[in-house]
């Protein structure tokens, strides 16, 4: 009857890109992270982030360094459909 009380803990999928997992990602520099990539995001890269998507990215740094640790940051809005998901967008509990 004990374990009915309780809620039943919420497990989370490991997030992993290409075998290596959120962690390692995260470690790794803008070039290691580059080699991974497909072409066309390859390219993006080499070709350098314009404006925007800088300006997406700086937002996103500022809403997880405002918040406390173990909580969720408040979400960022943005139009940026065509931005690559780097590891830094992921993972921010």
């Amino acid at each position: 009857m004990a374990d009915a009380d309780q809620p039943k803990k919420r497990t989370f999928r490991k997030f992993t890109f290409r075998g290596v997992d959120l962690d390692a990602l995260l470690d790794m520099s803008t070039d290691e992270l580059v080699d991974m990539l497909t072409a066309r995001a390859r390219r993006r890269f080499q070709r350098g982030l314009k404006r925007k998507p800088l300006a997406l990215i700086k937002k996103l740094r500022k809403a997880k360094k405002d918040v406390p640790a173990g909580e969720k940051p408040e979400p960022v809005r943005t139009h940026l459909r065509n931005m690559i998901v780097v590891p830094e967008m992921i993972g921010s509990v």
